[in-house]
């Protein structure tokens, strides 16, 4: 077993070398013909490093050696306990649900009724290491602001956001939409969030950040077009090399990707969003999204994106991250909820609930 002043020298070692390979060499980098950079491949990007930065690290974008080994450390006996063998269940969750594996019990009433509670953590793959970018561990995803926190709201989005917040509730076991003005969350299908619906995953295309579990990232180059395929729900976004932007009226979930190259590097600037498409962390319309991809000698993709959108932030927004080159993955279909068959059960649930709350209310 290694000691802590051992695992600190062998950090020390691996930020040093991933600092040397992160530089690489120009003559390192796999070229299409026309002598691009060929960005074809699979890429992981889970990583400990939160988008966030906490608040304890003010403008600090760094970490030392040993402050990121405590995270790591502390993640991997979070997941050694998470997964570790509890035995078969002999009886049933507790009334209201179960708190989740290592949780307090006092959690179990804000989670709300009907959750049984997870056996362990098979799903979650969120990396076991700290974000390293050009050799120095990183404090935070964000890296302006400096404080690596996401800028104010406007006011107009404020109200936006508690709108939609009077909609998302536990599940307490009673229909308590129906004292909410407006449309309800489960009137129908379309009530439900798109992510909800599998139609864009909850980590992003546009700009795209780590998530829970399924981190890969493929990309597929040709002359004229780029597809980079996010693992989370399948999203396919088809970026257009050297082309224009389609008029403002033709919007979609993903928006409207339009590619260059400035020198190695490809930029992506994408707009015409739907003002519900999840993206941009809950912006609108006016939402524009300039992404970068630098390729390094090693084979990863240095990531950097700026997200402006003055209707929802008061400010622009910047993050970087390492894409870490994974040649023999391969990216599997997400099924999402194969065939989505919940809907049914969630629709029919609702209703279920609003009849005993009608039978109730006419009781009284």
């Amino acid at each position: 077993m290694q000691t802590p002043h051992f695992k600190f020298l062998y950090l020390s070692a691996a930020a040093l070398g991933g600092c040397l390979l992160s530089m690489g060499s120009w003559a390192d980098i796999p070229r299409t013909t026309d002598g691009k950079p060929d960005l074809t491949g699979t890429y992981d990007v889970a990583t400990l490093t939160p988008l966030q930065r906490p608040r304890e690290f003010g403008d600090n974008l760094e970490l030392t050696p040993e402050e990121a080994q405590k995270i790591m450390d502390a993640e991997e006996a979070a997941m050694a306990e998470a997964n570790r063998n509890r035995g078969p269940a002999t009886e049933a969750p507790p009334e209201g649900g179960a708190a989740p594996v290592g949780s307090d019990e006092s959690q179990r009433e804000a989670l709300g009724a009907g959750n049984v509670g997870g056996y362990n953590f098979f799903w979650v793959d969120r990396g076991t290491e700290v974000s390293l970018v050009n050799g120095k561990f990183r404090t935070s995803i964000l890296v302006d602001p400096p404080n690596g926190r996401m800028p104010a709201p406007t006011p107009q989005a404020m109200a936006r956001f508690a709108e939609r917040r009077k909609l998302f509730r536990p599940n307490d076991g009673t229909a308590w939409w129906l004292d909410v003005d407006g449309p309800g969350p489960y009137d129908g299908p379309e009530s439900l969030g798109i992510s909800e619906r599998c139609i864009i995953g909850f980590s992003g295309a546009t700009p795209t950040f780590p998530t829970l579990y399924n981190n890969y990232k493929r990309i597929v180059q040709s002359e004229d077009h780029i597809m980079i395929l996010i693992e989370m729900v399948h999203d396919a976004r088809i970026v257009r090399m050297n082309a224009e932007h389609r008029p403002s009226a033709l919007r979609t979930h993903l928006g409207d990707s339009i590619g260059r190259w400035e020198g190695d590097t490809l930029v992506v600037e994408t707009k015409n969003f739907l003002a519900d498409s999840g993206q941009g962390r809950g912006s609108g319309e006016s939402l524009h999204v300039v992404e970068r991809f630098t390729p390094k000698g090693n084979g990863d993709l240095l990531y950097r994106f700026t997200v402006t959108d003055p209707e929802t932030w008061t400010a622009p927004w910047t993050g970087e991250y390492v894409w870490r080159s994974e040649p023999d993955a391969k990216v599997y279909e997400y099924a999402c909820h194969e065939g989505n068959y919940s809907m049914g059960g969630i629709l029919r649930g609702a209703r279920l609930l609003e009849v005993e709350a009608q039978a109730s209310s006419g009781s009284e």
